[in-house]
């Protein structure tokens, strides 16, 4: 059985998140401040974290993000305004695995919910071990290595990281990437992945600004040179 904390400040959306988190057989947990959140993530180890990026007080959604990124690999889902793209794309730079615009269907949360912590759960891939030059992936560990140097990465970059090795010099598009690695069919916003792939680089590249392993293919996607 899964945990899964529940941080937003309007106790309406804590309890409509509550009851369809529930009905997918979830334990919630409920939190109305950065705080209170952080307490209960140190003595509750929740699966998963859904936050609202609004919160009052000086641990904000955004803060609390922050920390938790530090300390684990939690999975993280963003709840944020619309108009926020700015606290969107902060958020996932900071290491959130998904986010989800208010308004919201919580029927989609909860999809969202269930697709995370599906990808956060470790699976042994067919291959165990990926090495292309000096960057070698294992999976047993969820473990990267470039020049023998281990790579901090979190759940979603190690599987986009896997992913993109496991098919070198291989075209995807955003959009196939949103399918494969987040396993979603369809997706109205894929600025997820090019944050993602900014992280990814600024980790292996020796110059981020000039990414030698995984290129940009203008106009179509990405691809991890081998």
């Amino acid at each position: 059985m899964t945990t899964v904390l529940v941080v937003d400040d309007e106790p309406i959306v804590r309890d409509v998140v509550t009851r369809y988190l529930e009905r997918d057989g979830h334990t919630i947990l409920t939190a109305d401040s950065g705080d209170t959140a952080r307490g209960l993530i140190e003595g509750e180890s929740p699966s998963l974290v859904v936050l609202d990026v609004m919160l009052p007080g000086e641990t904000d959604g955004l803060a609390l993000c922050r920390w938790i990124r530090a300390t684990s690999d939690l999975p993280v889902i963003l709840l944020t305004a619309r108009g926020d793209e700015a606290d969107r794309i902060v958020g996932l730079e900071l290491g959130a695995d998904d986010y989800v615009t208010k308004p919201f269907s919580p029927r989609e949360l909860a999809s969202r919910v269930k697709t995370v912590l599906r990808r956060a759960r470790p699976s042994t891939p067919p291959r165990e071990r990926i090495t292309l030059g000096s960057l070698v992936l294992d999976a047993a560990r969820r473990e990267a290595r470039r020049d023998g140097k281990a790579l901090r990465l979190t759940a979603r970059e190690f599987e986009l990281l896997w992913f993109l090795a496991s098919n070198p010099n291989r075209v995807f598009s955003r959009d196939q990437l949103m399918a494969r690695v987040w396993g979603y069919a369809s997706a109205l916003d894929t600025g997820t992945v090019t944050v993602h792939v900014r992280r990814l680089r600024e980790k292996l590249e020796d110059d981020a600004s000039r990414p030698e392993l995984i290129e940009t293919v203008w106009g179509v996607g990405y691809r991890l040179r081998a």
